[in-house]
């Protein structure tokens, strides 16, 4: 009987300790990797808003609002997680950076960034994460002429669709080569932030 209650001590202060280190560890990471996370959304939106002098929150940005507004467009693989002003030197909105998670990757959630100008233009995507096929659906990430990113370069904010057989109108894009699922994926995550774009600059309760 004294063994097994010295064995439930042990394991007791085991656990205990152990419990203690990882509080500790979480402690002492959580600040560096929030930094390290607002760092990356700051690359992503200054990349996809290279004019913009600052950037500030939406005020009265919902989340689940938003989302919930873009589900009903027919996007239900969509989550706007995030949407900031870009403001230029005077601090007059030049634009909106809109971040989305869509869950409809090949290799499961893409989160990426996507600026709009106050005239609807698309400026670029920028991801932030991604774990799609390496080779394939990875090459969402590529830059650069003939790449899938660049098609949403200076582009007209408009519903896109994917073709795999050349695109032959202001709407279509090419699909990566033997990863249709990623672009997809991507272009439904970029038609939510096209569509939740819509509803700001139309003035649509967003509550």
């Amino acid at each position: 009987m004294n063994k097994l209650v010295k064995d439930a001590l042990v394991l007791t202060c085991i656990t205990l300790v152990a419990g203690f280190a990882l509080g500790l560890v979480y402690e002492i990471t959580k600040a560096p990797i929030e930094k390290a996370h607002q760092d990356a959304m700051k690359e992503a939106y200054s990349s996809v808003f290279a004019d913009a002098a600052s950037f500030t929150e939406m005020e009265n940005f919902d989340s689940s609002a938003a989302t919930d507004y873009v589900n009903q467009a027919g996007y239900g693989t969509e989550t706007i997680d995030n949407c900031v002003e870009a403001l230029d030197a005077s601090n007059n909105v030049i634009g909106y950076v809109l971040t989305v998670t869509t869950s409809a990757g090949y290799g499961g959630n893409i989160t990426f960034s996507v600026g709009i100008t106050n005239d609807g233009i698309i400026n670029g995507y920028s991801i932030t994460d991604i774990s799609e096929t390496a080779g394939l659906g990875m090459k969402a990430k590529d830059t650069g002429d003939g790449s899938f990113s660049a098609q949403f370069i200076n582009r007209a904010a408009e519903i896109f669709t994917v073709t795999k057989t050349g695109a032959s109108s202001s709407s279509e894009v090419d699909a990566i080569s033997a990863a249709t699922v990623t672009s997809r994926a991507m272009t439904g995550g970029i038609n939510a932030c096209v569509t939740y774009f819509e509803s700001i600059v139309g003035g649509a309760s967003n509550e």
